[in-house]
């Protein structure tokens, strides 16, 4: 791993060594695979910015020159399947990440949509989003747990841009800054405002497990948290947010839905059914709340990017 004074080039990504060995072998083949088409590899998410656990995914990118081809995949495929064969890493099975090519990771776009040869019609659903239609460019993707790569729209995101680029951890490569255009306040609040809409329109209300609750709840306090700061911040810190500033009423069912941690035993406990309502009637005031405050920041946001996200 790079040496530097640079934290985010420190020789340990993260505290866990298990993990660091997952994120080298990674990083090693990867580089093999690839070749000159190798541009630089990356964590987001949690692990860049801050209060992981141990239940916590471990969000990558690697970017590279030129989008990875159905001949090429193969091999990558292949090489993300061994990973799950490796000695006594528990850690291997919490890698999820994308593939992302580097002229569209620079600056979120609609165009192009699709890859190359690889069209999609309108019935396409993406597998990483829940079954979305298609969209923006859709990378190389793994899902938590996955074996095998798929194409999915779900890391194409100001969200994971502004991350990557403002906290990124560098596995190897570029600083991501070198990569990735600014992303504003503006263009977080535009697409997290319409995430909001979009998750809501799944219906939580089938929630079954604590560990899905838990997630719905804090991800609309972090939402929440983000329309405010213009920023994108933990999901710890989301939640102390929400319950400092939104109504108290709602105090008591966040920290509720909140103590069963990710990887947690407890997180497969059923739900009530009247939680689960409640979860959606969370959701729809954080939408709602998050609807009055946009007009605080209209002004602001139309100084620093009139197109207001990028669409």
């Amino acid at each position: 791993m790079p040496n530097s004074e640079d934290p985010r080039r420190a020789r340990e990504p993260t505290p866990h060594a298990e993990l660091n060995a997952v994120l080298d072998h990674l990083l090693r083949e990867a580089r093999a695979l690839l070749g000159d088409n190798f541009v630089g590899a990356y964590l987001q998410g949690s692990f860049a910015v801050g209060d992981h656990t141990d239940g916590s995914d471990c969000d990558f990118i690697i970017v590279t020159r030129r989008d990875i081809t159905l001949d090429e995949l193969p091999a990558l495929q292949a090489m993300h399947a061994a990973i799950h064969d490796l000695p006594h890493l528990r850690w291997r099975n919490q890698l999820e990440g994308s593939y992302a090519p580097a002229a569209i990771l620079r600056c979120w776009s609609t165009a192009p949509r699709d890859p190359p040869g690889e069209p999609r019609d309108e019935r396409w659903g993406d597998p990483g989003t829940s079954g979305s239609p298609p969209r923006a460019y859709p990378f190389w993707y793994l899902d938590h747990g996955a074996k095998r790569l798929v194409r999915s729209e779900h890391d194409n995101s100001q969200v994971v841009r502004w991350v990557l680029r403002e906290r990124g951890v560098v596995l190897g490569g570029p600083d991501p800054r070198e990569l990735i255009d600014p992303v504003s306040p503006a263009a977080l609040r535009a697409e997290v405002r319409a995430t909001m809409e979009r998750c809501l329109a799944l219906d939580l209300t089938p929630i079954e497990m604590q560990a899905w609750l838990n997630f719905w709840v804090g991800l609309y306090c972090r939402m929440a948290h983000t329309l405010v700061t213009g920023e994108v911040w933990s999901k710890k810190a989301g939640k102390a947010w929400a319950m400092a500033n939104l109504d108290p009423s709602w105090a008591a069912f966040i920290e509720r839905t909140q103590r069963v941690g990710k990887g947690s035993d407890a997180g497969y406990d059923p739900v009530p059914s009247e939680d689960a309502w409640e979860a959606r009637r969370f959701a729809r005031y954080v939408i709602d709340w998050a609807e009055r405050r946009a007009l605080e920041h209209s002004k602001g946001d139309a100084a620093s990017d009139p197109n207001g996200g990028g669409d």
